[in-house]
């Protein structure tokens, strides 16, 4: 079937489904509003925690601490993959997406996670990867073997073959991991599109049967309880059905790196917002039908701006994932930036984002270094104030709470990461993803109470002795405690609610007030430089005011509820304080 026949099923299907879908009562509308002020907490499972003393993460280690999100005030975790896989990409290349890898437990022990999380009350969403999937699965096989109903499941094409033997690919298309995005096949004799590694073939969603076979995987984890996914590099899902070159981009000369071409004909295509409005459907029509929350999902994707927003809806206002992540405190800003840049840059989404939808905020994620290496270990408190007292959803890595830091000392022959594998002895260092993926820091026990081996897939970062959950929760103050006493605070109906009005008092400090009437004005203010800060906030907030201090840092020389002049405000080098703004009568 060709590409205008698919995006007709699809475009039909939602238009039907979005019909029905907008005649809800609002009050099933207002049941479904869980996830719009979650923080949705992200485990790594392959080092969260260990339960059998093989040195992996696994199922039962996360059920045996759900206590821990209860106990923090944590109701929603998401589940990087956990499918069967040759781990080629540790579980991004996926052989079977309805079973659990071997190492990580069973269905069964899915089912007792599950059962756990919903008698605690927290949520669990699921990683899902549809853009491609292993060259192990059953699919990519049949489809090498050009099984009937299979042979077009993933992209393939001849390409040419010069006079003097050398096979060239069909197009200059670059993998993300650099090099062609071609892979000779020598059984089939011809080459598939792999985006990311060889083992990672993408499938072909100009095929319907692919959409089917996705939709049935959708459905039964579904019917597992999960609350949703979150679906992982949805930008590339499609490619150009004509296959044109791709342009260069200027940016560089080496013509094996992924900036070298301009990626105008394989992300972000058009056929991409069909489809995830397409799921979208399903899992409304999914919540309808069985009832309970609202199953969601949330997109990854690297983007422009302007992209990212059709995600949330098209032109037409067709509704797709409840939000796609915004990577701005990722991609935007840095320890370099000035006040002014986070302030752009957190207006930015606000002003694109169309009305009635929900902002997002992700400081950290399993692919780049930690808030306390990108920030600087002294920023670890403001960082996270900051992400928690923003309007809309926030994103926790596991371990940003406690302040975890990138173990960039990994040796070469300790390196898993495959991107850094095929880098090499020399360089392999400057873009491994291991240091952010080391086992989660429980206590100073043996690997940081992580697990009993010998011999963890990763190493434990050394400072673990220091730096560890149980030493945070034993001490007076700690990135632990202030990240908890966040939570809290946003149960307040001012951060859930609030107004958002920002300010940049300098080129170093910035302020924002949350407000919402009958309730008392929450103002968060950051110094994002290395040096003490003397500020003058009484244009910014109405007087008069008596200011209270809510939350402050480890190593602040405030403390919660000390009461502040609002024309004289010292904060240190890097910190961060919330304030409460109560009104004379």
């Amino acid at each position: 079937m060709d590409v205008i026949k698919v995006l007709v099923i699809l475009l039909s299907v939602s238009l039907v489904e979005i019909l029905g879908h907008n005649h809800q009562p609002k009050d099933q509308d207002a049941k479904n509003n869980w996830w719009q002020h979650e923080v949705f907490y992200q485990i790594y499972p392959r080092s969260f925690q260990d339960s059998n003393g093989d040195g992996i993460g696994d199922l039962q280690g996360i059920t045996s601490r759900l206590q821990y999100f209860k106990d923090t005030g944590i109701t929603a975790v998401w589940l990087s993959p956990i499918y069967e896989s040759p781990m080629v990409d540790f579980g991004y290349d996926i052989s079977n997406y309805t079973n659990i890898q071997p190492e990580y437990g069973t269905l069964e022990d899915f089912d007792v996670l599950i059962a756990k999380a919903n008698e605690l009350g927290i949520k669990v969403i699921l990683d899902f990867v549809p853009n491609h999937s292993s060259n192990q699965h059953p699919w990519f096989l049949k489809s090498v073997a050009r099984e009937p109903g299979y042979e077009d499941f993933y992209v393939w094409q001849n390409g040419s073959l010069l006079e003097n033997g050398t096979r060239v690919p069909p197009n200059n298309w670059l993998s993300v991991f650099s090099g062609s995005a071609w892979e000779w096949n020598d059984e089939r004799q011809q080459f598939y599109l792999r985006q990311f590694t060889f083992g990672q073939p993408d499938l072909n969603y100009r095929n319907p049967a692919v959409i089917q076979a996705m939709d049935d995987v959708m459905l039964f984890w579904l019917n597992k309880g999960i609350a949703g996914f979150r679906i992982d590099a949805v930008i590339y899902i499609y490619e150009d059905a004509l296959l044109r070159d791709e342009p260069l981009s200027g940016t560089t000369d080496d013509p094996n790196v992924e900036s070298y071409l301009n990626h105008i004909y394989t992300r972000n295509q058009p056929e991409d917002y069909l489809l995830l409005q397409h799921w979208r459907q399903l899992l409304d029509n999914y919540t309808a039908s069985q009832g309970g929350p609202r199953r969601i999902m949330m997109t990854e994707g690297y983007a422009t701006v302007a992209q990212l927003m059709e995600y949330y809806e098209d032109a037409n206002g067709v509704q797709g994932p409840e939000f796609p992540f915004n990577f701005d405190f990722i991609t935007e800003v840095n320890e370099n930036s000035t006040a002014a840049d986070f302030v752009f840059y957190i207006e930015r989404w606000l002003i694109y984002m169309p009305h009635g939808h929900v902002a997002n905020w992700v400081m950290g994620n399993h692919d780049n270094p930690r808030v306390a290496s990108r920030f600087g270990v002294k920023s670890v408190d403001a960082m996270n104030m900051l992400l928690m007292t923003l309007p809309g959803i926030a994103i926790t890595y596991n371990g940003e709470e406690l302040g975890m830091t990138d173990y960039r000392n990994i040796s070469w022959e300790d390196t898993v990461d495959q991107p850094a594998c095929e880098a090499g002895r020399d360089s392999y260092q400057t873009i491994s993803r291991d240091p952010e993926r080391t086992p989660m820091q429980w206590s100073d026990e043996l690997n940081a109470g992580f697990s009993t081996s010998n011999h963890t897939w990763l190493p434990v970062n050394p400072n673990y002795k220091d730096l560890n959950l149980r030493n945070q929760q034993q001490a007076r103050q700690s990135h632990y405690k202030v990240y908890q006493s966040l939570l809290k605070l946003r149960q307040l109906p001012v951060l859930k609610n609030g107004s958002f009005i920002p300010d940049v008092v300098n080129s170093r400090v910035f302020a924002f007030k949350r407000e919402l009437k009958g309730e008392h004005t929450l103002l968060t203010l950051l110094n994002v430089k290395n040096r003490t800060e003397q500020v003058d906030l009484t244009d910014f907030i109405d007087q008069p005011n008596r200011l209270s201090v809510l939350v402050v840092g480890v190593d602040s020389h405030h403390r919660v509820g000390d009461r502040l002049k609002a024309e004289s405000i010292e904060l240190a080098p890097f910190e961060g304080l919330v304030i409460q703004l109560n009104k004379r009568k």
